[in-house]
């Protein structure tokens, strides 16, 4: 059976919090001069700020949490396929990322 209502309150700690408002921060500059990513935009701009508010008691609308989850899964993919043909040292740089975007996924967002 299908719940009628989805919770979309989060609880991160402060790395989580930090992780996820240097993600909203680099989606809006590569996305802040396209006006087709406007709705994206605003999204993220208001899920940084609810970031920064109080990192413990974030409470999500159902479009910021798709539009987050979706980019998330798009940079882990991204970061995927970049280490995937790379060489040793830039598998190490890019495994970090990988690692803390794949954990909050799986953590949080996995439905």
């Amino acid at each position: 059976m299908k719940k009628l209502f989805k919770n979309y309150s989060y609880n991160f700690d402060k790395n989580e919090a930090k992780i996820i408002a240097s993600f909203c921060k680099q989606a809006i500059n590569q996305m802040g001069t396209d006006k087709s990513f406007y709705g994206d935009v605003k999204a993220f701009n208001t899920i940084s700020e609810k970031v920064a508010q109080n990192p413990s008691d974030v409470k999500l609308t159902k479009d910021e949490k798709v539009r987050l989850v979706r980019q998330l899964n798009e940079n882990v993919k991204h970061i995927k396929k970049t280490m995937d043909n790379s060489w040793i040292i830039k598998k190490w740089f890019y495994r970090t990322m990988y690692n803390q975007y794949h954990n909050l996924l799986t953590k949080h967002f996995n439905d």
